[in-house]
């Protein structure tokens, strides 16, 4: 497995600064997000030079773009936002080719109006999953007409929250585009460490065909968020079980300080070490 960390980890508003931080700490790919050229997450516009740019960048310092990060409210309550969002991931889509990024990870999203990761009784409704699934049917549209693959990730606070929405999805959708970004902090809150168990094999086994990233980060024990290495989550059991599927994609970290990146690129590397 490759090591990265998301790019927007590090300060800067160029792609050299950002890249060659990603470098220096000990990474080997990025998951991009345009913020990291001054830009919003999700523009209306990219200039292909601008992306023509990043993609010479990551060729000097050696560093790949596994993916680059389009999330919006895929089930946000209010049509015109999703539309929004949608005509903003085609533009990000279009790019992908001058930047060098093959996936593109989404948020399937909330019907919370205001927060994109924060969870809401309607997002088991019914209807929260018809508007995904048609949603979904256009995001996969535009994936194969740029030839690109597209990133879910299972999250307790979206409408798909565990790995068998996620499978459903899937199935449901019919397109080998749609591809899933794994993270287990994401499958479990506080839990025993039987269970946590549990909750990751079973992700593993029922999404293993269309695994392209794990994630890395972790859970403290009641419960809360964590860098990586610094909470509960079994590592080695994870990676034994990612390896055990196949999987030798990107290892993404995100969701800590850049004071903190080396340390948790030379964690990661010992918890692949332990799980050979």
């Amino acid at each position: 497995m490759r090591l990265g960390i998301f790019a927007k980890t590090f300060p800067g508003t160029d792609a050299a600064t950002v890249l060659a931080a990603v470098r220096h700490a000990g990474y080997e790919t990025t998951q991009f997000n345009m913020a990291c050229l001054g830009l919003p997450a999700m523009p209306d516009a990219i200039d292909p030079a601008v992306a023509a740019s990043v993609a010479a960048a990551a060729r000097a310092e050696g560093v790949g773009l596994c993916a680059v990060s389009g999330t919006y409210n895929m089930i946000h309550p209010d049509p015109a936002v999703r539309a929004r969002g949608l005509a903003r991931l085609a533009v990000l889509a279009a790019s992908c080719a001058a930047l060098g990024a093959p996936l593109v990870t989404l948020c399937t999203g909330t019907r919370d109006p205001d927060d994109q990761w924060r969870a809401h009784p309607g997002n088991d409704a019914p209807d929260a999953w018809a508007d995904l699934r048609a949603e979904m049917d256009k995001a996969a549209a535009i994936a194969e007409a740029h030839g690109i693959d597209l990133g879910i990730e299972p999250e307790l606070a979206n409408v798909v929250n565990s790995a068998a929405k996620a499978r459903r999805l899937i199935d449901e959708t019919g397109s080998k585009r749609l591809r899933i970004v794994l993270d287990p902090a994401n499958l479990f809150e506080a839990a025993p460490l039987a269970e946590q168990h549990r909750v990751v094999a079973e992700a593993i086994d029922l999404l293993a065909d269309r695994i392209s990233m794990g994630h890395a980060k972790d859970r403290t024990a009641d419960g809360a968020f964590a860098t990586a290495g610094t909470g509960v989550l079994d590592y080695p059991f994870y990676l034994r079980r990612l390896k055990a599927a196949g999987f030798d994609g990107p290892l993404v970290t995100h969701g800590l300080e850049a004071g903190e990146a080396a340390g948790v690129a030379a964690f990661l590397r010992r918890a692949l070490g332990a799980a050979s």
